[in-house]
């Protein structure tokens, strides 16, 4: 009777405990003669390392860091920043004079950055209140990524049960969704906003749950057929669970990320995230671009590894990221590929491949192969509408890049010709406008493609303000905005019978 008023989990405990064998009273009975001399081995927990910082003391001017690098950097902006108060004053100055701004040299005691030549210029300068914050932002994120804590934003979370669904809204929703630990601090988004915007912005883009849809006139209807092709690949049939067994026999989704230059330097278990969120598929993810980071040679590692590391400075056209580790199965692509490139097949649903080359150099092995409903082009900040460093027209002005045959010029056509989805980043609402315009005065692109999705706002975007080394005062948060388009499609519409009569 007493068990009956239980509920059903509690009776199946106790049924359960009551049909375990009983450990006998005596316990002597089962010590052993020599077990005076046995030592008592308790587990001992693992200790985390003191952080160098604490929280309450991650700031620090850039000359009083703590930290190499940072202290670095600091001189790099000294090198290269002009003073605002006197670049204002000397655009009054006449040519002739030839006078400059001169370098940053003092450091905002409020945000530890080098801002301006002198502590007078500091002080009449009222603009520099309106980025201050800001810049103390950035500051105590660099030195909090060096400061030796537990950075638990950084522990990714493994594969997604097939009966549990990922929502795409923003960044909050998506990590409670795919598991991720709390983010208690608006620094630790920041950090992990960073590090998943490259991969997580590829799959909230293709997701068949994606963010961009109709309803919010993201996605238009002609990109509503192009990514629906695309889909069929990435998922399974309605019903059926999204399992690793279910992509066999499936095609390889090939995800072409051109320009790679910060993304191709990511470490592979970064990019495995995307392939979590479509457990059916096999991604090959190729870089390519003529800054894209190669791995170390596998003889000079060592002496790769232990030398002293050089502060790379933000400048406007920046350097080719530091070469990546490599991995036991990585492997040389050159005599595949014909330029400097390397595989790694680093598991059965992710291979990525490097290549150094620019891609009209390398469209040739590709474009008899491509398929919309199997590749996918993405660009990251690709700069369409800057101006380019090498062509020039007629006039002798500087080319926007979209129109310069040694860069984008001739790449966007071919993109085009094939039909697949080209999904493009900007790092701001300026950039996105500017890269969006350049496409009208383009040859061979103006009139030849159709939207797939509209520009606006990506909600994966990166949190973190990046700052320019060249001008503390220019801020940018990394794939701020996005939009797609593909070739225009021309459907074959057939003659009547009675026109066919007078043909």
């Amino acid at each position: 009777m007493l068990l009956s008023r239980l509920p059903a989990r509690s009776v199946l405990l106790r049924s359960a405990s009551l049909s375990l064998p009983r450990k006998p009273n005596n316990a002597n009975q089962h010590r052993l003669i020599f077990s005076f001399l046995r030592k008592n081995k308790k587990p001992i927990a693992p200790t985390e390392a003191v952080p160098i910082l604490t929280e309450d003391n991650l700031f620090h001017p850039f000359s009083g860091s703590p930290f190499p690098p940072v202290r670095a950097r600091g001189e790099a902006i000294q090198q290269l920043a002009p003073c605002p108060v006197c670049a204002g004053e000397h655009t009054h100055v006449h040519a002739h004079t030839q006078a400059r701004p001169r370098a940053v040299k003092f450091e905002c005691p409020d945000c530890g950055w080098p801002t301006h030549c002198s502590e007078e210029h500091w002080k009449e300068d009222p603009e520099h209140q309106k980025y201050c914050q800001r810049l103390r932002e950035a500051n105590e994120d660099e030195h909090d990524l060096r400061s030796g804590r537990r950075l638990r934003e950084f522990e990714l979370p493994g594969p997604q049960g097939y009966e549990e669904a990922i929502s795409f809204a923003n960044w909050d929703v998506f990590w409670y969704t795919r598991g991720f630990n709390s983010m208690d601090t608006e620094r630790s988004r920041r950090h992990a906003s960073k590090l998943l915007t490259y991969p997580i912005t590829i799959g909230s883009a293709l997701h068949q749950y994606s963010n961009l849809t109709l309803n919010n006139q993201r996605l238009t209807p002609e990109g509503s057929r192009s990514l629906a092709a695309l889909r069929s690949t990435l998922h399974v049939e309605p019903g059926a669970p999204e399992t690793e067994e279910a992509a066999i026999g499936k095609p390889q989704v090939r995800v072409f990320i051109l320009g790679a230059r910060a993304e191709s330097s990511l470490p592979p278990h970064v990019w495995e995230q995307l392939t979590m969120l479509f457990p059916s598929t096999h991604f090959h993810l190729f870089f390519i671009g003529p800054q894209v980071s190669l791995p170390k040679p596998p003889k000079n590692e060592i002496e790769v590894t232990t030398k002293k590391s050089e502060y790379l400075p933000n400048v406007y056209e920046p350097p080719t990221p530091a070469p990546i580790s490599r991995f036991k199965r990585t492997r040389d692509s050159l005599q595949r590929y014909g330029v400097p490139s390397y595989t790694v097949p680093y598991t059965p649903q992710l291979t990525i491949t490097g290549m150094q080359a620019n891609y009209a150099d390398v469209h040739a092995q590709f474009q008899h192969t491509l398929d919309p409903y199997s590749d996918v082009f993405f660009m990251f900040s690709p700069g369409f509408g800057f101006p380019s460093p090498e062509s020039v027209d007629e006039n002798g002005q500087p080319l926007v890049q979209i129109a310069s045959p040694t860069e984008w010029g001739p790449v966007l056509p071919m993109l085009l010709a094939s039909k697949c989805s080209i999904f493009v980043t900007g790092f701001s609402p300026t950039d996105v406008e500017r890269d969006i315009r350049s496409l009208s005065s383009a040859p061979q692109v103006s009139g030849e493609f159709e939207w797939v999705i509209t520009p606006g706002p990506n909600s994966f975007g990166s949190e973190k303000w990046e700052i320019a080394d060249f001008d503390p005062r220019v801020m940018v948060k990394t794939n701020w905005g996005i939009w797609a388009i593909r070739g225009k499609s021309r459907d074959v519409q057939e003659r009547s019978s009675v026109f066919r009569l007078f043909g």
